[in-house]
C-alpha cells in the first residue's frame, strides 16, 4: 500500500507552489504530487516526473516530513572541517604577527610553512589546497613578489639598452588648401 500524502495541501495549492518556485526541479516534484492528490496513480507521477516509482516514494516522504520545502536539493554536507574556530584564531594571529626567522626558520609564510605549524602545534593533518580555502575565506590572499634572477646584474641592463640621442624633427608646415 502507498504511503499517503499529507491532508493539509491539496493540487491546487501544490501548483500555485509550482508556478511560484523558482526552483525547476522543486516545480517538477511538487507537479507529480499534485497529480496524486488529483488521483492520479504512482506510475503516472513517475512518468510526470520523468523518475521511478523509488523516486516518488522518497518524494512523498520528504514532503510529508518537510512539506514543499523538502523537495528542494541541498547541498550535501562534506566531511566537516579539520580547523575548529579556535585554531582559526591562532592562525589569523600567526599570520598577523609574522614569522620570526629564528624561531620558524622562514622569513615569510607560504602554505606548506602554515602545514608545519598547524602540524607541530595542534597535530592537525591539513593538505595545501584546503589550507589555502581557509586562508582565503579568512581575508587573507596570496602575494607573491615579482620574479628575479639571482645573478640579474643593473648594470649590464642599463648597458644594454639602446640609448638613441633625442632628435626632433619638426613637421613640414601644412600649406594651406589651395582652391580650384
Amino acid at each position: 500500500m502507498p504511503i499517503p500524502l499529507r491532508s493539509d495541501f491539496d493540487a491546487s495549492q501544490l501548483r500555485a507552489l509550482a508556478r511560484k518556485t523558482k526552483d525547476g526541479p522543486q516545480a517538477r516534484r511538487l507537479l507529480a504530487l499534485a497529480a496524486i492528490y488529483e488521483g492520479a496513480s504512482r506510475t503516472e507521477a513517475a512518468r510526470i516526473g520523468g523518475v521511478t516509482l523509488q523516486i516518488v516514494r522518497d518524494w512523498v516522504v520528504k514532503f510529508n516530513a518537510h512539506g514543499p520545502e523538502g523537495l528542494i536539493d541541498r547541498k550535501p554536507p562534506g566531511q566537516p572541517s579539520r580547523l575548529t574556530d579556535r585554531h582559526r584564531q591562532h592562525l589569523v594571529q600567526m599570520i598577523e604577527a609574522g614569522p620570526v626567522p629564528a624561531v620558524h626558520g622562514v622569513v615569510r609564510w607560504r602554505l606548506v610553512d602554515l602545514i608545519q605549524w598547524l602540524w607541530d602545534e595542534h597535530r592537525i593533518p591539513i593538505s595545501k589546497q584546503t589550507l589555502s580555502r581557509e586562508v582565503r575565506a579568512l581575508g587573507y590572499r596570496k602575494l607573491s613578489a615579482r620574479p628575479r634572477h639571482h645573478v640579474k646584474s643593473d648594470a649590464a641592463v642599463a648597458a644594454f639598452k639602446k640609448v638613441s640621442p633625442r632628435v626632433w624633427r619638426k613637421s613640414r608646415a601644412t600649406r594651406p588648401m589651395a582652391s580650384r
